[in-house]
């Protein structure tokens, strides 16, 4: 497959187009676009949970996993990756490992269930 759109341009430009897409609902384009970006930029969060939204839209819910597991080992305390990452798992079936993600979500937004 030819990757030469989803390649050329800056990194800024190439994060407006990755924003474009997936505001479009082209999600598949979207992670195209910015899997390259994320190899480029390891370190940034933003486009690596942008990445893994366009892999959790687009149904492919492994690479979603994978890349919100990623940011939890960078950043354990991102409370919008725990919370995806639990709703991924559930997606997976996998409710038990998706409810201790969403526990520890609820609770860095503040959200403490009434005991």
């Amino acid at each position: 497959m030819d990757t030469t759109y989803y390649d050329h341009g800056t990194p800024t430009e190439r994060w407006e187009r990755a924003r474009m897409f997936f505001d479009a609902k082209d999600y598949a384009a979207a992670a195209r676009v910015l899997s390259g970006l994320v190899e480029e930029v390891p370190e940034q969060s933003g486009p690596r949970l942008l990445l893994a939204r366009s892999y959790y839209h687009s149904a492919q819910l492994r690479r979603a996993e994978v890349e919100l597991r990623r940011v939890v080992e960078r950043d354990p305390v991102e409370q919008y990756a725990r919370l995806m990452l639990g709703r991924t798992l559930e997606r997976q079936g996998r409710q038990e490992e998706a409810d201790a993600q969403l526990r520890i979500a609820a609770a860095l937004a503040g959200d403490f269930a009434d005991r």
